[in-house]
């Protein structure tokens, strides 16, 4: 096996069959094989079986290398980085209109102060103004929705559907299986893996 074959494969399963990391040290930092059994009973050292993580909705398709895994996960990290963005922009949204109320309420005070004519003046130039050209935050968010954002989703499936066949987070699988600690409590490949076997202490 050459050492791009063993990357490649190291990216889609998560790790090498007996455990360790490409420079022959273990999960754990040891360098030697686990004594225990790890958290699906299997003995350390010995070939993976199917019932070790990730699961098969999140397992490279036969033929797909680690390069195309890397590619569309990191598509999908940018996308992530979009809804944060859009998680964004709603409280920007929320933020402004939260504003505008807390003014108004002001204004009313100000008003009740005696200060009729600076209250009327304010809120005829600032309360329920265009916060953009000809736009509240609700017909920004609406275009952003309905533009950028479903575009970029579009293109983000259309890619895991052609090449992943629709998977999610195939390429972050391969790195927790890389990066989890075999045997140890905590550490477990997948939630019905909690609890079985031995853990290393």
């Amino acid at each position: 096996m050459t050492q791009q074959n063993g990357s490649q494969e190291a990216a889609q399963s998560g790790s090498r069959q007996d455990g360790s990391q490409q420079d022959g040290s273990q999960q754990d930092g040891s360098a030697g094989p686990l004594d225990e059994q790890d958290v699906a009973g299997r003995p350390a050292g010995s070939p993976r079986s199917a019932q070790d993580g990730p699961d098969d909705a999140h397992r490279a398709p036969d033929g797909v290398d680690a390069a195309t895994v890397e590619a569309v996960g990191g598509v999908t990290a940018a996308l992530e980085v979009i809804e944060h963005a859009r998680g964004v922009l709603y409280e920007f949204h929320r933020l402004i209109g939260q504003g505008d109320i807390e003014l108004g309420e002001a204004l009313d005070k100000l008003e009740a102060a005696g200060h009729a004519e600076l209250a009327d003046r304010v809120r005829a130039d600032v309360l329920g103004a265009n916060v953009l050209a000809g736009r509240w935050t609700f017909q920004i968010v609406e275009d952003f929705d309905a533009g950028y954002h479903a575009r970029f989703r579009e293109a983000e499936q259309r890619l895991r559907d052609e090449l992943m066949a629709g998977r999610r987070h195939v390429y972050e699988a391969g790195l927790k299986e890389q990066n989890r600690t075999y045997g140890r409590g905590g550490h477990e490949a997948l939630p019905e893996d909690v609890g079985a076997g031995r853990q290393v202490d």
